[in-house]
């Protein structure tokens, strides 16, 4: 049985994430995720900050990340 639990609401996600939570969240990998925090915010990058070698997400920045990636394209086909 698996007692994992799934981050897949809103809800469901905690403050502090890691890569695995924005992952389910996302429907997306984990390798995908780091990916991402490797970028530059400006270059579509989730903000992130460390914890000794962790890297950590502020659920309001995960919430912002995606407004802006919305944003980004509904502006793309504006043009």
């Amino acid at each position: 049985m698996n007692t994992t639990k799934q981050f897949t609401t809103w809800d469901s996600l905690p403050d502090t994430l890691t890569a695995t939570h924005i992952a389910q969240f996302l429907g997306i990998s984990r390798k995908t995720v780091y990916e991402l925090f490797k970028l530059d915010v400006e270059h579509g990058g989730i903000p992130n900050f460390e914890i000794g070698t962790s890297k950590r997400v502020e659920k309001s920045d995960l919430e912002t990340w995606i407004a802006d990636q919305k944003q980004k394209k509904s502006s793309s086909r504006a043009v």
